[in-house]
């Protein structure tokens, strides 16, 4: 038997008390509020629809009740109705069922239909449901999160579900693809060298939100802030998304792996003005997204999805911030990338702020303080902040990196300028803001785009499996196929593809900057050319482990790649330096194919670089993009150089960390392919 007392407005969405819930929820413009309880997820009626009395459950703004006699597992959602006029922007609707903004988890019922939600008519038995939680069931042992330095980082962007839900992966069936899937393959995560994991969105998204007869695979279609994906867990209790990604959580922090989440604070699931009333529409569509100021029936589209969130109003503020304290407080995470953060700097009209009040909240939150933010710093409606991000303490992903190294190393002309400052982290766009090397988060491959395989394999995407016709995804990609257009049994061409593949990694992994690898890259995972497969949950985007078996050479180089770039001797950036400061103590000199010489002209395709990684121990790179060999100079000393990595040998000699001596005052480079030769004062430095 239930009992209805007045509740509070604070805290927001559903909170245990002591006889039951608290349920709060903010609505500007609503004329009434329902809570609807559900005895199961799947049940097409309410057990309860409790009717809020504006004289007693309404504060302000905030509309709230303590309901007696529930506890964590109830199923609920509310219904708001209030002026239905969208030419005026109000898009009340009382028959939609609506999920609560803070819903710590949520639930789709089997009869879940997308469709009905756009339309006319009641989606009380379709519509996806908030479920009560508790929050404080979870022994977390002590753990807490590791606040490792960007200094010391190797990011491994992943796909959760993708990682284990290929038949090769060898999970136990019942976790594949799921959160518990992912800590049975911790220890090849630790091995291969990485320190964290970037996971693409797991906030519960809408899966039905792709064309039809496909699923969104990404993620990057929201439709809570606080509530881990539901389809990542093993069971289908309500309540285990919860609980399996704290476990998640806890078992990477015990390998010293640290969780980044990739997050969508840009825009939600509801899509245009023709699209499904699931939640902050219905409940204050004026408030919570940017409307066209001349047409406020229709969405200010500056993210490519048909809505973007107003997010430097003051309650959607507070909904992102208290969004990112739970997951950093409750659930653990490291740390933060941004989809298509330069959103997060328009104001209420979508116009660019030069002071955004949530940007520096976020950057000021005493929560947030030891947690890694890193900003997507462009968006869909034409910001590009790359270099201008605001604040002092975001790391932006690094778009120049990516384009100007692949086009180094396809051959492309002027590009040697541009390549020599990738590798020193990008002073031409980062050294005026006088920041730390790290902020540049340096990768060639990302979720969004071609593989590194395909990167080598395809001269052009191939989509057509998305069913847009091909015309989705990126056009150019800089890629080169090498002579034949996807896979090969010509010796000569893969020989080709693998070298560049790894000028590519050691590229990434060893310039300035904090480097990022895509998942299955170290294995050659392929998407068959498609660049865009956001809706293919099936084996082009999973990761095969079939390829290790294939391409252990490879996943050795990243290996290794990864143990030259943690050892202390190199990259040792001083704590608290600028890139400008780092720059200026450190010894180093550019060359071409004589010493002292570098060639930076337009059709120059070589380069050299000598620096001094410690007091002990000297670097010196060199790079031909060229279509011969070249014979490079060494400086002095001559003798005391070991050969460390020539991409253009096969393994176990294209990286050896123990070195190979160089005994001759030159050095012949392959075309297309990149050495380092490292000297020492210390023999034990080899040691690695």
């Amino acid at each position: 038997m239930i009992d209805v007392r007045d509740g509070t407005p604070a805290p927001l969405g559903a909170n245990r008390t002591r006889k039951g819930v608290n349920f709060s929820v903010y609505s500007h413009d609503a004329t009434g509020v329902e809570i609807l309880l559900f005895d199961d997820v799947d049940d097409r009626e309410a057990s309860e629809i409790i009717r809020l009395d504006p004289s007693r459950h309404r504060t302000f703004h905030y509309w709230h009740a303590e309901i007696c006699g529930i506890s964590p597992g109830q199923v609920y959602g509310y219904r708001a109705d209030g002026m239905r006029k969208s030419e005026l922007g109000y898009r009340f609707d009382r028959e939609k069922l609506l999920l609560d903004p803070y819903a710590r988890a949520v639930a789709a019922p089997k009869a879940y239909d997308r469709q009905a939600a756009r339309g006319a008519g009641s989606t009380v038995a379709t519509g996806i449901r908030s479920v009560v939680a508790d929050r404080r069931g979870f022994d977390w042992a002590g753990d807490r999160p590791l606040q490792r330095p960007f200094s010391r980082t190797i990011i491994y962007e992943m796909h959760l579900r993708g990682l284990t839900r290929h038949p090769s992966s060898g999970v136990d069936p019942e976790l594949a693809g799921s959160y518990l899937g992912l800590i049975e393959k911790i220890p090849y995560l630790k091995d291969l060298g990485i320190t964290a994991v970037e996971l693409l969105p797991t906030f519960a998204f809408d899966a039905q939100d792709a064309p039809s007869d496909r699923v969104n695979y990404w993620g990057y279609s929201p439709i809570s802030f606080f509530a881990p994906h539901p389809g990542y867990a093993s069971s289908s209790d309500p309540l285990a998304p919860i609980r399996e990604f704290r476990q998640m959580v806890k078992a990477l922090h015990d390998a010293e792996l640290e969780v980044i989440l990739d997050v969508v604070y840009n825009h939600t699931a509801e899509g245009d003005e023709n699209g499904p009333t699931m939640g902050l529409r219905g409940l204050d569509n004026r408030v919570y997204y940017i409307l066209q100021k001349d047409h406020p029936s229709r969405y200010a589209d500056f993210t490519g999805t048909g809505n973007t969130l107003n997010t430097n109003r003051s309650v959607v503020r507070r909904l992102i911030l208290d969004s990112l304290r739970y997951w950093v407080q409750e659930m653990h995470v490291d740390g933060f990338r941004f989809d298509l953060a330069s959103i997060l700097t328009r104001d209420e009209d979508g116009r660019p702020l030069s002071n955004p009040p949530i940007l520096w909240e976020i950057e000021t939150d005493p929560v947030l303080a030891g947690t890694k933010l890193i900003a997507e710093a462009w968006d869909a409606g034409g910001l590009y902040q790359v270099g201008s991000f605001l604040g002092d303490r975001w790391c932006e992903w690094n778009g120049a990196f990516r384009d100007d190294i692949r086009r180094f190393l396809r051959g492309d002309e002027g590009m040697v300028r541009k390549v020599a400052s990738r590798i020193l982290a990008s002073p031409d766009i980062y050294a005026h803001e006088e920041r730390e090397p790290e902020q540049s988060i340096n990768f060639v491959t990302c979720h969004d785009g071609f593989t590194l395989n395909d990167l080598v394999s395809y001269s052009r995407k191939y989509n057509f499996l998305n069913g847009e016709d091909n015309h989705d995804g990126m056009d150019e990609n800089f890629s080169w196929n090498h002579g034949a257009e996807g896979p090969v049994d010509n010796p000569e061409i893969e020989a080709r593809r693998s070298r560049q593949i790894k000028n590519f990694l050691t590229l990434t992994l060893l310039s300035m900057g904090t480097p990022m690898l895509l998942m299955g890259d170290e294995m050659r995972r392929t998407q068959q050319g498609n660049n865009n497969a956001y809706c293919q949950d099936n084996e082009i985007s999973w990761m095969n482990w079939d390829l290790l078996d294939e391409h252990r050479d490879l996943h050795r180089f990243v290996q290794q790649l990864c143990t030259l770039r943690l050892h202390p001797e190199n990259y040792n950036t001083p704590p608290g330096k600028t890139l400008n400061e780092v720059l200026s103590m450190a010894e180093w000199k550019w060359h071409g194919v004589r010493v002292g010489e570098p060639d930076w002209s337009e059709n120059s395709h070589s380069l050299a670089l000598s620096i001094r990684f410690s007091p002990k121990r000297l670097g010196h790179l060199m790079l031909n993009a060229w279509s011969e060999s070249l014979k490079f100079e060494l400086p002095p000393p001559h003798r005391q150089w070991m050969r460390v990595i020539d991409t253009s040998l096969a393994s176990p000699e294209d990286i050896q960390l123990e070195g190979r001596p160089i005994r001759d005052g030159t050095y012949v480079l392959s075309e297309h392919s990149l050495a380092l030769l490292i000297a020492s004062t210390d023999p034990a430095a080899f040691q690695v």
